[in-house]
């Protein structure tokens, strides 16, 4: 029973936290990832990624349906997110002392996580026993 309320409280958390991003994204365009893209010799429609990464990815986490599709569209956004605008950061600690990118890391590690464990009994796909 805890573990599932665990698994909850781990989606809602990072799901919530990673559509706020997507959100912003709605509202405002891709431009900026598109410009980053383009500087890497990337394709910029690339960028639309983003969507599935920040927007599709995190809802269907929250609501526990195709769990785990979900967290590795997540993974996979977290990982573009480090390779465009983070590698210079990635061994650097905050002035605080904390990892620079601990922001990033936690979700891409708690992406992992979901990704590992499902979604548990409290979601869309646990009601029916499956899709989670």
């Amino acid at each position: 029973m805890t573990d599932d309320i665990g698994k909850l409280v781990l989606r809602l958390s990072v799901g919530v936290l990673i559509l706020l991003h997507g959100i912003s994204k709605l509202l405002n365009g891709v431009d900026g990832i598109a410009g980053m893209l383009s500087g890497h010799g990337l394709p910029t429609f690339l960028a639309y990624g983003a969507y599935l990464g920040e927007v599709v990815g995190p809802v269907l986490v929250i609501l526990g349906l195709f769990t785990r599709v979900g967290a590795v569209l997540m993974i996979g956004n977290m990982l573009f997110a480090f390779g465009l605008a983070h590698m210079q950061q990635i061994f650097s600690l905050s002035q605080t002392g904390g990892w620079a990118l601990e922001l990033q890391g936690m979700f891409l590690f708690g992406s992992i996580a979901i990704a590992l464990l499902g979604a548990g009994r409290h979601s869309v796909g646990g009601l029916h026993g499956r899709y989670n």
